[in-house]
C-alpha cells in the first residue's frame, strides 16, 4: 500500500465544505458481512427516530441504491443535482478524482444539505486508504477479517487486518467482529478508546432457524435481547446482528430499546444476499464472490431449504477472484450443471474460460454468457423440488434480479 493517499479526497471534501464532518458516523469495513450490518444498523438507528444516510457498494441494479436516506435511495434528480456540482469542481483537481471518490463525496454532500442526523458508511475496499476514510466514525466496525483483495503469501491476514483497522480514529469505539487471537496486537495498536469484542464484550448467544430467516438471543455491553426475530437467512447473519446492535449501542452510549430493537431487525431486507426470489423450483440470488461468502451460502442452504431434487448453478465472477476455490466451495463438482455466464464489468472472467474451471474440477457446465439467459436456461431446465442458485459476483446477481 506504499504511496497511497487520500489527499485527493480531503481536497474535494474541502472545496465541498468538508460535509463528513456534519453528522455522527459508524464506518464499517470486512471481508464479509459489511452490507448487512449496515443495512442492520441503519435500520436500528432508524426504529430511534434518526434520520439516517447509508453509503453502500456496489450496487445491484441502479447506482442510487449506493446512496440512501432512512432506507430509500437518493431521487434521479437529487443524484443528477450534486453530480452535476462535483463535475464543475472535478477540472479543478489534479489528478482528477476517481469514479469511487466522486461517488462518496456526492454521498457525503446529500447526507450534508438532508442534514441527516447520522451516516452509516460502508468501506469500498479494505479501509486504511479508501475513499471513505475522510470520515471520522464516532463507532468503527470491523465484521471480519477474509482472504478477498490479497494473494493468501505469506503473514496476509495480519496485513490485511491493518488495512482495515485503518479505519479506527482516536476517541471512537472499535466494534470488532474479527475473533482471531493471533490479530489482536493490530488491533490493540488502533487509537480507539475503548474496543468491543465478539464473544468477550458483545456476541450472539443463540441462533435458532426460524420461517422467513432467525430467532437469535443476542448480548451487548449493555444488555440482552432474547428471542429476536432477524428477517434474513443464514446462521452467519447472527454474528453479523450482534455486530450491528454493538454499533448502534456503541453510537447512543446506552441500552436500546427491546421492542424498537425488534421492530428494526424484523424490518431488514438485504437484497442480493441469499434472497429467495421463487419457489418450486427454488432459486436464490447471493452476491457471494469469495470462499467464505461461498461457504456461507451453501451452509444457509443446507440447513434451511429441502432440496429434494438437484442443485443448478448460475455462477458469474470478476477476474482475479480466485474462482476455483470459489467453485469448490459453491459444490460446483456436484452440482447438476453449472451455467456459465459473464457479468457486465469489463473485470469479468468470461464465461468460457469458466467452463473449462468447471470442467477440470469434474463438473458438469454449459456456457450462456448472458446473465439473463443464463437464468432463464436453469430455471426452464428444472424441476418442483430443485434449486437455482445464482452466484459468483453481485453484478450477476444486478443483472438477474
Amino acid at each position: 500500500m506504499e504511496g497511497l493517499k487520500l489527499d485527493n479526497m480531503r481536497e474535494l471534501c474541502r472545496v465541498l465544505g468538508d460535509p463528513q464532518h456534519d453528522q455522527p458516523a459508524v464506518h464499517i469495513t470486512g471481508t464479509n458481512g459489511k452490507g448487512s450490518v449496515a443495512r442492520m444498523v441503519t435500520a436500528l438507528l432508524g426504529a430511534h427516530d434518526l434520520t439516517v444516510g447509508t453509503y453502500l457498494s456496489p450496487h445491484l441494479q441502479t447506482i442510487n441504491e449506493r446512496i440512501s436516506r432512512n432506507g430509500e435511495p437518493i431521487a434521479d434528480d437529487a443524484l443528477a443535482a450534486v453530480l452535476t456540482d462535483l463535475a464543475g469542481i472535478e477540472t479543478l483537481l489534479t489528478p482528477a478524482p476517481s469514479y469511487f471518490e466522486l461517488l462518496t463525496a456526492a454521498a457525503l454532500r446529500w447526507f450534508s444539505d438532508e442534514a441527516v442526523a447520522a451516516a452509516v458508511v460502508e468501506v469500498g475496499l479494505l479501509g486504511r486508504w479508501d475513499a471513505t476514510n475522510v470520515v471520522d466514525g464516532l463507532v468503527a466496525v470491523l465484521t471480519n477479517v477474509g482472504r478477498d483483495h490479497t494473494d493468501g503469501v505469506g503473514d496476509w491476514r495480519r496485513r490485511v487486518a491493518e488495512e482495515k483497522a485503518g479505519i479506527v480514529k482516536p476517541g471512537s469505539t472499535f466494534v470488532l467482529g474479527e475473533t482471531e487471537p493471533s490479530l489482536e496486537p493490530v488491533f490493540q495498536s488502533t487509537p480507539a478508546k475503548v474496543i468491543w469484542r465478539r464473544g468477550i464484550d458483545f456476541g450472539c448467544a443463540a441462533n435458532r432457524l426460524a420461517v422467513g430467516g432467525r430467532v437469535l438471543d443476542l448480548r451487548t455491553p449493555g444488555g440482552t435481547y432474547d428471542d429476536v426475530f432477524l428477517a434474513l437467512h443464514g446462521e452467519h447473519q447472527g454474528d453479523n446482528a450482534a455486530v450491528a446492535l454493538a454499533a448502534a449501542e456503541a453510537f447512543f452510549d446506552r441500552p436500546l430499546e427491546d421492542e424498537l430493537v425488534r421492530e428494526a431487525f424484523a424490518a431488514v431486507r438485504n437484497p442480493g444476499r441469499f434472497e429467495v426470489v421463487q419457489r418450486d423450483p427454488l432459486v436464490v440470488l447471493d452476491g457471494a464472490h469469495n470462499v467464505e461468502g461461498a461457504r456461507a451460502l451453501v451452509a444457509t442452504l443446507d440447513e434451511g431449504f429441502a432440496v429434494t431434487g438437484v442443485r443448478r448453478l448460475v455462477v458469474g465472477v470478476l477476474d482475479g477472484r480466485s474462482p476455483t476455490e470459489l467453485l469448490e466451495a459453491l459444490g460446483a463438482a456436484q452440482a447438476a450443471e453449472v451455467v456459465c455466464c459473464t457479468p457486465d464489468s469489463p473485470r469479468a472472467l468470461p464465461a468460457a474460460d469458466l467452463a473449462e474451471l468447471v470442467a477440470a474440477l469434474g463438473g458438469t457446465s454449459r456456457i450462456v454468457p448472458d446473465v439473463r439467459a443464463a437464468v432463464a436456461r436453469a430455471i426452464d431446465a428444472s424441476a418442483p423440488g430443485d434449486a437455482v442458485i445464482v452466484t459468483g459476483s453481485l453484478y450477476t446477481v444486478g443483472a438477474a434480479r
